[in-house]
């Protein structure tokens, strides 16, 4: 487990994608390196594992929009949340995710946390074959890369769909290790 995780602060993206399930192994991981994990939890990803799951293994409440309380007039300020962390990772990230943070659309919290981040950010794409392959999601991902987001590559393997190829979310460990290593070289 990298030591360079503890104390750090990581919020942890989950989007809408099937490996959406990986995300709570990561938080996990992550708690266990001695990191403060606040998770944000897309619409889409919703559909895919329960705040409750990863609210237990991040010790903190996951923030999934705007508001907390609309009648009190309580939200998350997403600026704040940019500045507290020391890392912004999203994992797993899908082809709608990417494309919000690549175009700078700011339809969701996690878009703009991305937006107000000051500290570095990760990406870990996952999806189908064909949709990880298409020009747009490949242009989506340049562009992250050119803005200074760290990519990290989609291994090749079977999908959910039955395919094979690129499109996997790189392994939760992998995950961790690659953190870890990226930020004791940023700072």
């Amino acid at each position: 487990m990298p030591d360079t995780l503890h104390g750090r602060k990581i919020l942890l993206g989950v989007s809408g994608s099937i490996a959406a399930y990986k995300s709570a192994l990561v938080v996990r991981l992550l708690v266990k390196a001695g990191a403060e994990v606040r998770v944000i939890l897309t619409p889409a990803a919703a559909a895919f594992v329960t705040p409750l799951t990863l609210a237990t293994l991040s010790k903190n409440p996951v923030l999934q929009g705007f508001l907390k309380d609309a009648q009190a007039g309580e939200w998350h300020n997403h600026v704040e949340l940019g500045l507290w962390a020391d890392a912004l990772v999203v994992a797993p990230a899908s082809a709608n995710t990417l494309a919000h943070l690549a175009g700078g659309f700011c339809d969701t919290l996690l878009d703009a946390v991305y937006l107000s981040a000051r500290c570095p950010v990760f990406v870990a794409p996952a999806m189908d074959l064909d949709m990880y392959q298409h020009p747009a999601t490949q242009g989506n991902l340049r562009r992250l890369r050119e803005y200074g987001v760290t990519v990290w590559e989609s291994p090749a393997g079977e999908l959910a769909s039955g395919l094979n190829g690129p499109g996997r979310m790189l392994e939760p460990e992998a995950i961790i290790a690659e953190l870890g290593k990226e930020l004791r070289i940023k700072n």
